[in-house]
């Protein structure tokens, strides 16, 4: 079955203004996705540096209002009957400041003095956990690290220290703040949650959680979390990573000084990119009467079109059937439809062979290219140097960055090639990991100090993954030592092959492979 003229250019054209469409519906999505990435990671920063400011002012005045508790308790110190303003003092401050789960009065020994509440039973008791001993020897405004208490429960421990009118260090106030019920950072920090998905948590120094909306995760330690390593290192800023479910996270985070802790904010990324799927599919359906009436007017154009083309298919018809098809110039175009069609199939033909020639990720030329010198030069016996390297444990690379990124680093390495190429060099990508270099009229001495000067470029440079990469390299000379091209690649390859089994980011040269 054959198809008319005035079809095929119908469905080529709806064809290219469907691919166009699609390629702008793709580029928009990309766009408007990195826009909302951006945005979102925008948000969530401002809204943790929020967040731990929030935190930090409540803190700092919590502190405050202890201080103040600390000099009006003072002077009781050591007289009777203080005992009723002490107990009255500790509720005080466990009911107003609504910080405390409890509080708790110590003197400089150790024995607490006054509790509230009272059904701890705790009064009388020595204050011999974890936080309360680091208070009492710190005797200064004290946050400490999350611990078990006298109670058995997860808590952190707020103190300030209590002087008298001479200096002499007293005991101290100290409430503390149950990790696992509710809490004072709930109130700070729990309104931030979205049905969506979206979450807060706040982090010590250590990487323990000390808040967290489920609180199974307190007390969890989260330091191969990117984020935290981040607030553990005293930064804040925002970043893509994926939590301990797997869930690909937009997070912002900042640091909170007086605690020394840190607060993330989270949202799901396919969350923040759910608009631009919506905006897909208004497009979609605000473009499709568009193009209906657009494969219309192609149709009745295309006819139009096909007309005064009739000649030209004839001609060819009759050309394929005599076995003169496939030369484009031989067409006769004499008009400027045709005249024009036939300079873009020989562009487009050209066009074509030369991305045949091209390695599309490092821009090398490929094996075709590479063989076809091979053959070439050993026909004319052209004396050649032959360097065949791949990159030292790529895999590991693959396997830790991801192959986007070992891309990046195939590109990194073709780049190289290409800075120590003299002007004759042919640089090629062989396949995978694995690139030649042929260089023509060179000598063995010249060729290992080519190779040298890429391996040791490479040895002395950051790659894009971060590391530094290295190559092994092996060198076959043409004719001394193979005038087949086959077998001098194969020689080429077993003197790669020793430089990896002796070590790897080294050059062999076949010569010495021989000695």
């Amino acid at each position: 079955m054959r198809l008319s003229l005035k079809y095929l250019i119908g469905m080529v054209v709806f064809l290219s203004i469907m691919l166009t469409l699609a390629a702008s519906i793709i580029s928009g999505y990309r766009v408007e996705q990195q826009s909302l990435i951006g945005s979102a990671l925008e948000t969530n920063r401002a809204y943790a540096v929020k967040m731990a400011q929030s935190t930090e002012s409540y803190l700092s005045m919590t502190l405050q209002s202890m201080e103040t508790s600390a000099h009006y308790i003072a002077p009781y110190f050591g007289q009777e009957n203080a005992e009723e303003t002490l107990l009255s003092e500790a509720d005080r401050m466990r009911k107003q400041t609504n910080t405390f789960n409890s509080f708790t009065i110590v003197d400089k020994n150790g024995e607490i003095l006054a509790v509230s509440p009272e059904t701890l039973g705790l009064k009388g008791k020595k204050l011999n956990s974890e936080g309360g001993r680091e208070a009492l020897k710190k005797r200064e405004a004290f946050i400490s690290q999350p611990y078990i208490g006298l109670t058995g429960r997860l808590i952190i421990f707020l103190s300030y220290p209590i002087f008298d009118s001479e200096g002499d260090y007293l005991g101290l106030v100290g409430g503390t703040v149950y990790l696992k019920e509710e809490n004072i950072l709930q109130e700070v920090l729990g309104e931030h949650f979205y049905e969506d998905g979206s979450y807060v948590f706040v982090v010590d120094n250590s990487g323990r959680v000390i808040y967290h909306q489920n609180p199974w995760r307190v007390n969890d330690i989260v330091l191969e979390n990117p984020v935290v390593q981040q607030l553990i290192a005293g930064k804040s800023g925002a970043m893509e990573v994926v939590n301990t479910e797997g869930v690909e996270m937009l997070a912002g985070y900042a640091t909170i000084p007086t605690a020394d802790w840190g607060v993330v904010t989270q949202r799901p990324k396919d969350v923040a990119l759910a608009p631009s799927v919506t905006m897909i599919k208004e497009m979609i359906l605000k473009t499709a009467p568009i193009l209906l009436i657009s494969f219309l007017v192609i149709l009745l154009l295309s006819n139009k079109i096909a007309q005064p083309l009739t000649t030209l298919a004839t001609y060819a018809e009759s050309s394929t059937e005599n076995n003169q098809g496939g030369k484009i110039n031989d067409v006769h175009a004499w008009y400027y439809e045709a005249i024009q069609l036939k300079k873009a199939l020989n562009y487009s033909l050209n066009f074509f062979i030369q991305q045949s020639t091209v390695d599309p990720l490092t821009k090398l030329m490929n094996r075709r290219i590479m063989d076809a010198h091979l053959e070439q030069w050993t026909k004319q016996e052209r004396p050649f140097a032959l360097l065949i390297f791949d990159i030292d444990k790529f895999k590991r690379v693959n396997d830790t960055y991801g192959h986007a990124m070992g891309d990046d680093v195939l590109k990194y390495l073709a780049a190289a090639m290409l800075e120590v190429a003299r002007k004759d060099d042919v640089c090629c990508r062989f396949g995978g990991e694995e690139f030649v270099m042929l260089l023509p009229e060179t000598d063995r001495h010249v060729a290992f100090q080519v190779a040298e000067r890429l391996r040791k470029k490479l040895e002395s440079t950051i790659s894009p993954c971060g590391e530094i990469v290295t190559i092994s390299i092996g060198i076959a000379m043409h004719p001394e030592d193979r005038k087949d091209s086959t077998e001098l690649l194969e020689l080429a390859d077993q003197c790669l092959y020793e430089a990896k089994r002796s070590g790897r980011n080294r050059t062999i040269d076949y010569a010495t492979l021989k000695i």
